[in-house]
């Protein structure tokens, strides 16, 4: 499954617009467009209300691709184990990309 950075992209390629063009459409740097194309940085509400706009896309279609834990799951488990926050905190730290971790998890797994 496509990832909302890598369907943003999809859809602005589509439509044969540059990341930089795009990004001054939305009133953002084309740095954060290019964190968010990447996974790296995810957009507030309404900087994604402005992306569904421009793309003729809806913030509901685009919120399925957002593959992210939400945020009261990822509290709720660093409150009941404290070395997921630390954990969590390292991967931040370290600028560790999701398809990294997935990479890790399914090394894990096999070994099981």
């Amino acid at each position: 499954m496509k990832t909302l950075g890598e369907r943003i992209r999809e859809l602005r390629e589509e439509k044969d617009i540059s990341l930089r063009e795009f990004a001054k459409k939305l009133d953002i740097s084309a740095a954060f467009l290019s964190d968010v194309e990447l996974n790296r940085r995810f957009p507030s509400e309404e900087v994604l209300a402005k992306i569904a706009k421009q793309l003729d896309e809806s913030v509901e279609k685009l919120k399925a691709f957002d593959t992210r834990a939400p945020m009261e799951e990822l509290k709720r488990m660093t409150a009941s184990n404290p070395l997921m926050g630390v954990a969590l905190r390292r991967v931040v730290e370290k600028n560790v990309s999701a398809s990294d971790l997935i990479d890790l998890l399914k090394k894990v797994e096999k070994k099981k």
